[in-house]
């Protein structure tokens, strides 16, 4: 198995990534930054779920914008 240190998904679950965006935006928030349905309808973390690794899209724009939310280091 590769491992990629500077990649910031590496052992990272979908489960978790959503888990994290939800409490850092709430659901309502990340209805507004990605425009996917399951986010705004009668959101929950298993339905999300399920949408998000069936539709190979919408599971690449919650893994950016969970990648862009990460705290940035900082320079020497």
């Amino acid at each position: 198995m590769q491992t990629h240190p500077n990649n910031p998904l590496q052992g990272k679950t979908l489960e978790s990534i959503l888990t994290s965006l939800v409490d850092m935006y709430g659901w309502e928030e990340l209805g507004t930054r990605i425009k996917i349905n399951c986010f705004v309808s009668d959101p929950s973390i298993k339905s999300s779920l399920v949408f998000l690794r069936r539709t190979p899209w919408a599971r690449a724009k919650v893994e950016d914008l969970y990648v862009q939310s990460l705290p940035k280091p900082r320079r020497r």
